[in-house]
């Protein structure tokens, strides 16, 4: 009878442990943020006004960011997953990996992945030097 007990007592004990625990480590309600990577930010060589950076982005499904506009030109290449790449006022374009698009300076425009799947993707941007990358848009 007490070996029954004690064997209840402690198997009792490691499910509590067990939930408590995945409740702490995994938290449910807040999703994975989107990752970037800067390889590089550079000058121009014959117009030191404006600079050349890479980046890679990787995004989560469900993640994305709001309207902006950048001081300069934007290249993206899709390596993995789908991106909708939205300009504003114009129907959303799905590129998927292979895919390509060009940003000129001034655009108002947002890239989300609405997937189930991750997405990643890399972007050269030519800016205007000492100005911020992206300005929101409401």
């Amino acid at each position: 009878m007490k070996k029954s007990i004690i064997a209840e007592v402690l198997v009792a004990t490691v499910l509590l442990a067990t939930c408590m625990f995945a409740a702490t480590a995994w938290p449910q309600a807040t999703p994975p943020a989107r990752q970037t990577i800067h390889y590089f930010a550079t000058p121009l060589e014959k117009d030191a006004t404006r600079e050349a950076e890479m980046v890679s982005i990787a995004v989560p499904p469900g993640a994305g960011n709001e309207f902006h506009r950048h001081p300069g030109d934007q290249w993206t290449a899709v390596q993995e997953g789908e991106v909708t790449f939205t300009i504003k006022g114009a129907p959303p374009v799905v590129l998927k990996a292979g895919d390509s698009n060009y940003v000129p300076r001034g655009t108002i425009h947002r890239q989300q992945n609405l997937s189930d799947k991750p997405a990643r993707y890399v972007v050269i941007n030519i800016f205007d030097k000492g100005k911020l990358a992206a300005e929101p848009v409401p």
